[in-house]
């Protein structure tokens, strides 16, 4: 099985709290360089711009790291 027909399968508030960020960074011209789901832990992680690096839990209460 490739890693492309694994199901991502994050929870309703984090997909939408994901949906927002990339928003907010794409609204401040930021380059969104790495968006990652952690199938062991659930969590988002997004790199983007220079040095912003941000966390997105199932809970969907995204913070910077």
């Amino acid at each position: 099985m490739l890693s492309e027909d694994k199901p991502i399968n994050p929870t309703n508030k984090q997909a939408q709290a994901c949906l927002r960020v990339c928003q907010m960074l794409s609204n401040s011209y930021k380059d969104i360089h790495l968006f990652r789901f952690d199938e062991k832990l659930g969590n988002v992680f997004i790199l983007a711009g220079d040095d912003i690096q941000i966390m997105i839990p199932p809970s969907g209460e995204w913070y910077f790291l």
